[in-house]
């Protein structure tokens, strides 16, 4: 594959994307007060995430900024 197609990560409309440990996807499961299986869900072989190394299960947190909110914090759960 070429190092073209390999680096979606360092796109400018690709927001940062990074791996939850296990203490803080149960803080953040219980700040939001929903169950696991109630968070948006991502693919494990997204571009986006790929290089990650994410495994079934895992919690991605993406971090976005806009323009008039800020930054904006999102998460998603690895399928």
């Amino acid at each position: 594959m070429s190092k073209e197609k390999e680096e979606y990560s360092d796109h400018i409309l690709v927001p940062k994307h990074a791996k939850v440990s296990e203490s803080e996807k149960k803080e953040v499961m219980e700040k939001l007060n929903v169950s696991f299986s109630q968070l948006p869900a991502i693919y494990s072989d997204d571009p986006a995430i790929k290089h990650l190394d994410l495994e079934k299960n895992d919690l991605v947190k993406i971090m976005r900024k806009s323009p008039t909110g800020g930054d904006i914090v999102f998460y998603r759960r690895v399928l």
